[in-house]
């Protein structure tokens, strides 16, 4: 693109991160719809994707605080009075919820006089939290048109980010993958004509594998981060329930995370450790590999204590577009992927005996399986092409950089 054409300034928490391979397929398709853009990394990441820069926050700026404050309080003395009002009238759900929205107050008092000097035609936050506030506060200070994005996380962790409806409602649009996470910002009170379900996607879409002859040992998976909300410990208990059944399995299960200890422990009390292999932390291209070993992708989400919930895992749509079955627990947005006996298998994630129903069918039903593979390649190739949706995403930025 020439110059002198619109650019719209990405805003992320971290980027590039090796867990949020979506977020990086946005990119690479924006860029092949010919977008100029910025890129901000408010914590980590940084150097360059795809020969584009990725500016980073380095955080010894902020010892310039000390008088970057005053002297943008001195300029917009409103934005401050507002802050502070803020400030000392509401809690912040968490204290990490807490410092992520002053880490984008920072940002924006730092780079404030950078977006000044030159000025992008749009502002993009890419999550709710930290890229929000930063853009939220560089729209008071500067008047910079800004666009926000809002998922699970944002949503639900805690009841929610501290000041979401906030900044969200003085945003251009507000874009969320889900239809789950738009129905819970228009019960906010945010404006529904606002919000855009514009689902994330695959730059390209897999050839659909050939049915194993042979499904015993039935191969399972699971991708996720070992934390409380996708369910690990059912996970675990639906495993054990199969070998009580006497159905044959390995299961894998991809992805690090805190629990990973009590979950070996509990996998060693069930007496299933050598039927579950915890495999860590893989690079995107070795998750393929698993996903074509499997004959199942299990999703066993529910809703954490904190309230934090799943909205749609990539891993689905990239697990439906491979031709690898899957079952799901109905918790969050992965229902609108998965229709039970349509595009998948949906099992509450606290039923073992439904889940052994479920995939000692799968383990033997060719035609039932061959179904929902079909019906799930398509729905992906509907739904879920990055192309297709950053195509969407971009009009949404046409539209409000067309207005006056």
């Amino acid at each position: 693109m020439e110059s002198n054409q619109p650019t719209i300034a990405y805003l992320y928490t971290t980027f590039p991160k090796a867990t949020e391979t979506f977020m990086q397929r946005e990119i690479i398709a924006m860029r092949a719809h010919g977008v100029q853009m910025r890129i901000y990394s408010l914590w980590g990441g940084g150097g360059s994707f795809r020969g584009l820069p990725v500016a980073t926050f380095n955080k010894w700026r902020l010892l310039t605080l000390f008088w970057m404050i005053p002297y943008e309080s001195w300029r917009r003395p409103e934005v401050l009075r507002q802050v502070l009002h803020g400030l000392v009238t509401r809690r912040p759900p968490s204290w990490l919820n807490f410092w992520e929205n002053m880490l984008g107050a920072g940002f924006a008092c730092l780079f404030a006089r950078e977006f000044r000097r030159n000025p992008p035609t749009l502002i993009h936050a890419a999550w709710g939290g930290a890229p929000a506030t930063a853009a939220w506060l560089l729209w008071r200070l500067d008047g910079h048109r800004f666009s926000a994005a809002a998922h699970a996380y944002d949503i639900y962790e805690h009841g929610g980010d501290w000041w979401l409806h906030d900044k969200l409602e003085h945003a251009e649009f507000i874009h969320t993958s889900t239809e789950m996470g738009r129905r819970a910002l228009i019960e906010r009170g945010l404006p529904a004509e606002q919000i855009f379900c514009i689902r994330r996607g695959l730059d390209r879409l897999a050839a659909l594998k050939p049915l194993r002859a042979s499904r015993s040992p039935l191969h399972l998976l699971c991708v996720a981060r070992l934390v409380g909300k996708k369910g690990l410990d059912h996970q675990l208990r639906i495993y054990a329930a199969l070998r009580e059944a006497g159905v044959q399995f390995e299961a894998r299960i991809v992805g690090d995370g805190p629990l990973r200890p009590e979950l070996e422990k509990l996998a060693g009390h069930l007496g299933i450790a050598a039927q579950v292999t915890f495999a860590g932390h893989l690079a995107h291209h070795e998750v393929w590999n698993q996903l074509a070993w499997a004959d199942v992708l299990l999703h066993t989400g529910v809703i954490a204590p904190s309230g934090d919930r799943d909205g749609l895992p990539n891993v689905i749509p990239e697990a439906m577009s491979l031709g690898t079955l899957v079952v799901t627990s109905p918790i969050a947005a992965t229902t609108e992927a998965i229709t039970d006996m349509v595009t998948g298998l949906v099992a509450p994630a606290t039923a073992p005996a439904a889940w052994v129903a479920a995939l000692r069918r799968l383990s033997t039903d060719d035609a039932l399986a061959e179904k929902l593979r079909a019906a799930a390649h398509r729905w992906v190739e509907e739904n879920f092409d990055a192309h297709k949706n950053a195509e969407r995403l971009l009009r949404q930025f046409e539209r409000v950089i067309a207005e006056p």
